[in-house]
């Protein structure tokens, strides 16, 4: 069979959450398929890091697609006249763009938060996300998402049979390992000046609850005796101006670390090294950094809502992210007590045994299977 993947946003050294899906799905489906033909369709040069196997070939469209104004005609033209041309038997789109009818497809939506929180998005984006993605998602064969809660938000946003999606949760790369002591000590001497610290990890955006996390930690420095830190991992979306004022506001913003974006294996350790993540977001479809954590034997604190308490099960302190108060209790807590968090610890070990890249690709590979 011929597969063809919209893989742009597999870029070298700019891979996001929904980029590492691709990466590490497609690596491991392309190397355990060799009896199958993979046609990964870029919108500009590939790194050949991205042709996994001699059985992918690579496609490149004439014109990127990087603004909203480009995506209609690239996904009503430029790439069904690529699967007409290579005579496609199906289409797997993993971030939720889609061809029209006539070519069978397979989408994975990994959250609705454009339905939820449309103001968080740029105009025009978020425009074309209402007027198309609906239609999208009824034009595919099957659907994957990444989380019992988005699977069920899809199909009522959308009026959409159940049974038509499936769900695939994400995993952990390899990076996020425990660290030894001696390595736990160097990160903090490098970072925050040999302290204790709390990690957020994420793009800065407004459904990430940057806002109150920032308020939380500074009531946390006015209510603790110790001289804890918060690293926050990440870069605004699109404006960092809110964020650099809210900052200046804070009566302990010395405390606060923006260490921006680090490349995988950096981040890693900085998770690693942590005394617990901070991830209150007011929506995720799935919450990635919090297996993370659990595969570096970090404790985490998240949010009660959406997808969260799905994915952290019994190994987190649940917070209400609407309530500084929440947030700020719970560091608290995980601050306090080293009892506290190596019982999160402990549970986090066998939670995370159900989230890896190996099941991730396998269970794809099952719904591109049922496609075809």
């Amino acid at each position: 069979m011929k597969i063809a993947v919209n893989t742009q946003l597999l870029i070298k050294d700019k891979l996001e959450g929904i980029g590492w899906f691709e990466y590490e799905t497609l690596k491991r489906i392309t190397r355990l398929h060799p009896e199958h033909q993979f046609y990964f369709i870029f919108d500009r040069t590939w790194d050949k890091e991205f042709i996994f196997s001699s059985n992918v070939h690579p496609l490149r469209t004439k014109l990127p697609s990087r603004h909203p104004v480009l995506w209609y005609n690239h996904y009503n033209f430029a790439v069904p006249s690529l699967l007409s041309k290579h005579k496609i038997d199906l289409f797997v789109s993993p971030d939720g763009f889609n061809v029209p009818k006539k070519h069978k497809s397979m989408i994975v939506l990994h959250d609705l938060n454009f339905v939820h929180f449309p103001k968080n998005l740029p105009y025009l984006s978020r425009k074309y996300y209402e007027s198309f993605f609906p239609g999208y998602a009824h034009n595919a064969s099957r659907i994957v998402t990444v989380s019992n809660y988005s699977k069920q938000d899809i199909a009522k946003s959308f009026d959409i049979d159940p049974g038509k999606i499936d769900v695939v949760y994400n995993g952990s790369s390899r990076e996020f390992v425990p660290l030894s002591r001696p390595q736990k000590q160097e990160i903090k001497k490098k970072y925050t000046e040999g302290m204790d610290y709390f990690i957020f990890v994420g793009a800065l955006n407004p459904r990430k609850n940057i806002y109150k996390l920032l308020s939380a930690f500074d009531d946390f420095c006015a209510r603790s005796n110790r001289d804890v830190r918060l690293v926050v991992a990440g870069v605004p979306m699109f404006s960092s101006i809110f964020f650099n004022s809210k900052a200046d506001h804070l009566h302990h913003k010395e405390k606060i670390h923006f260490v921006g974006r680090v490349d995988r294996e950096e981040l890693a350790r900085l998770v690693g090294a942590s005394l617990s993540l901070v991830l209150p977001s007011t929506f995720e479809g799935f919450g990635i950094p919090i297996v993370e954590a659990m595969y570096c034997d970090v404790p985490v604190i998240t949010s009660n809502i959406t997808a969260m308490p799905e994915v952290a099960g019994d190994a987190a302190l649940l917070v209400d992210p609407y309530s500084i108060e929440s947030i700020t209790n719970a560091m608290l807590q995980m601050a306090d007590s080293e009892k506290l968090r190596n019982k999160l610890i402990k549970r986090g070990r066998a939670r995370r045994e159900i989230f890896s890249w190996d099941q991730t690709a396998e269970k794809l590979w099952t719904s591109i299977e049922k496609c075809l």
